[in-house]
């Protein structure tokens, strides 16, 4: 029982800790400015549709939650991150856009079973550390027919490779943590699904990123707004030289993907399935 009691509240305080990071910075800005375009090409992707019941799961501040409210479905965009919901809730109001923000564990939806004819994520669920957890309640809460639809990043493009420079600098992850990118791979993918879905498709596709005047401005911003690049910062906070060699580390990253214009194409994984009647 102890070990049992023990496990429970070391999820807790993972989450916690999770909770806190994407609070950190400003990820609506990231979204807002870099990525706009995905959250709609999910939603196209899904196919979603007036009078449709659709979830966003991890779904931050509504990048493709409002999208999809906005062509008529009945939206739930759920994250664990009161702040990104409520910076959603101010954007979707401007944009005339209705749906409705819970607070939500993406391992533990607080979502009946079959209750969404779509559930989706974009560039979300593969940031909570349990991925077959996460697989499951996606699996859960669509109806048999409905719609799986994600945008992961893959660990060969550019943000898997990101991740890959902050990973020796971060804190070790906790035991049975997946890295995000895993979320990239197709036979992962696969793996995760299993035959609980039909149609599943997936291909890899890029977003063009042309924000940044220098690599170092891409490094700037992003220890400026994007939570998990923060977090690795303060972790070495008081080791000047680690900093430094991070800060360098990053830019060279930015350096060898931009093109001669120097915009960048960030790679990600476009999965789409059918729950499994």
């Amino acid at each position: 029982m102890t070990g049992a009691i023990d496990a429970v509240e070391a999820d807790r305080a993972l989450k916690s800790k999770h909770r806190a990071m994407w609070a950190l910075g400003d990820y609506t800005v990231v979204a807002a400015e870099l990525i706009p375009e995905l959250g709609r090409r999910l939603v196209a992707a899904c196919s979603v549709r007036a009078g449709q019941r659709v979830l966003d799961v991890a779904a931050g501040s509504g990048n493709a939650a409002i999208p999809a409210a906005l062509v008529g479905a009945d939206v739930v965009a759920s994250d664990l991150t009161p702040e990104l919901l409520e910076v959603g809730r101010q954007s979707a109001d401007r944009k005339g856009a209705v749906l409705e923000w819970r607070e939500a564990d993406a391992e533990s939806l607080p979502f009946g079973d079959a209750d969404f004819d779509t559930v989706m994520s974009c560039v979300g669920v593969m940031f909570a550390p349990h991925h077959a957890a996460t697989a499951a309640e996606l699996l859960r809460v669509c109806r048999p027919g409905g719609t799986i639809g994600l945008i992961n990043w893959t660990p060969e493009g550019f943000i898997g490779q990101m991740f890959a420079t902050l990973k020796p600098y971060a804190p070790p992850p906790p035991p049975g943590a997946q890295p995000p990118p895993l979320w990239g791979q197709e036979e992962h993918v696969r793996e995760l699904f299993g035959d609980d879905v039909t149609d599943l498709g997936m291909r890899r596709e890029t977003v063009t990123v042309d924000r940044f005047a220098s690599p170092e401005a891409f490094r700037d911003f992003f220890t400026t707004f994007y939570g998990p690049t923060i977090a690795v910062y303060r972790n070495i906070a008081d080791d000047r030289e680690r900093t430094a060699a991070l800060d360098r580390e990053l830019a060279d990253l930015a350096r060898r993907h931009a093109g001669p214009s120097g915009a960048m194409e960030w790679e990600y994984l476009l999965v789409t399935a059918r729950r499994r009647a």
